[in-house]
């Protein structure tokens, strides 16, 4: 099987033994589930159902982070506690998983639930002379990481002027250098705090996934990935941490999906522009949306159209009356394990049906119901 390795800017043969590990950044729960949160997680689905298929054991963990800037605002804005937000918002998002027919993690962790795993690992960074304190935070000084940026492949200016715009703040006055990081942080008065050795207060974002990821599947994964925008900083910084902590390789495939924008504009918030899955749901099998989704290549941006879920109707009633079993199974399995051809499977799917040929295991391969 290969896949596009972000770290290595190639397509590579994944080397994997039986048992494999995979860690894919999950939600911060403040909002719904929307197309590009599905895009993500239904690439992975895929990816899991295929190595599965090759009878390998999959550890599949799937985090929340529950407690960071952008839910503690929503909280603030919305008055209520930060958690109460968090668990409607995961309510409603197991039901958008469970619909989309996504295998259910092996785990799916808090943050919350690894405060003392965040503090061993700080602990372990500044022990290593990797970070140091100032302004009542504790930030990683990326002058003494190895190689930062070898997974981005960014230039300095770049990565600077990313960190502004997702939240890295490369203007703190705390900081050594614009590109350090929070690692721990003093809570505002209306924040959850907890006690440490440098003070009280929390955990920064990018530490809350290290910390997980150890506790949950050892210091080295096999697989990693998110969302195309996590590259930098959030995953270049998880890197550097991560194997400042325990000296080691912290993650041997990166996999990224790309962006998914809407009829001709980015998708965002800001321009009310997104769309949920949970609505979606609300008019449409969700077998159909899944496949309107993953018709399109993971490593390919595309624009939304709202006539896909009519495509994909279409599609996905021609298939049903295909009947039982499957000869163009090994086809798919090929073409999957050509750096997740989702694509192109669909379309010898088509061809089979349009032979009468069965294509039911080929289907199911998909995570699609007939």
């Amino acid at each position: 099987m290969r896949v596009f390795n972000t770290a290595q800017e190639k397509v590579v043969e994944l080397e994997l033994g039986q048992d494999v590990s995979i860690y894919t950044c999950g939600i911060t729960p403040y909002d719904s589930t929307h197309i590009g949160h599905a895009f993500v997680f239904l690439t992975f689905d895929l990816l899991r159902r295929r190595l599965l298929d090759m009878g390998k054991n999959v550890r599949s963990v799937r985090n929340i982070t529950d407690v960071d800037d952008d839910i503690l605002k929503k909280a603030r804005e919305l008055g209520v506690h930060y958690l109460d937000l968090a668990a409607e918002e995961i309510v409603r998002f197991q039901g958008d998983v469970k619909a989309l027919n996504l295998l259910p993690a092996t785990s799916e962790p808090r943050a919350t639930s690894a405060i003392s795993d965040i503090l061993k690992l700080i602990g372990a960074v500044i022990d290593r002379g990797f970070a140091y304190q100032s302004g009542g935070g504790v930030y990683f000084d990326v002058t003494h990481a190895d190689g930062f940026g070898k997974i981005s492949h960014l230039d300095r200016d770049t990565m600077i002027s990313l960190a502004r715009e997702r939240g890295g703040n490369p203007d703190d006055p705390n900081k050594r250098d614009p590109l350090d990081f929070i690692l721990w942080q003093p809570s505002l008065e209306d924040e959850p705090s907890w006690e440490s050795r440098w003070g009280p207060g929390r955990p920064g974002w990018h530490v809350e996934c290290s910390a997980l990821s150890i506790r949950e599947l050892g210091d080295t994964i096999d697989i990693h990935g998110g969302g195309s925008d996590l590259i930098f900083p959030h995953h270049e910084c998880e890197t550097a941490q991560s194997e400042a902590a325990t000296q080691l390789p912290f993650v041997r495939y990166w996999m990224h999906v790309a962006m998914v924008g809407y009829q001709g504009e980015k998708m965002s918030k800001s321009l009310g522009n997104l769309v949920f899955v949970s609505e979606l749901l609300k008019t449409w099998d969700p077998n159909v949306i899944r496949l309107a989704i993953i018709s399109h290549h993971y490593r390919q941006p595309f624009e939304w159209f709202d006539a896909e879920l009519d495509v994909a109707q279409e599609r996905y009633d021609r298939w049903r009356f295909s009947g039982i079993g499957d000869a163009g199974i090994e086809r798919v399995r090929e073409l999957l394990d050509d750096d997740l051809n989702v694509p192109g499977a669909i379309e010898t799917i088509d061809k089979a049906v349009e032979s009468n040929r069965p294509v039911s295991e080929s289907v199911a391969l998909l995570g699609i119901t007939l």
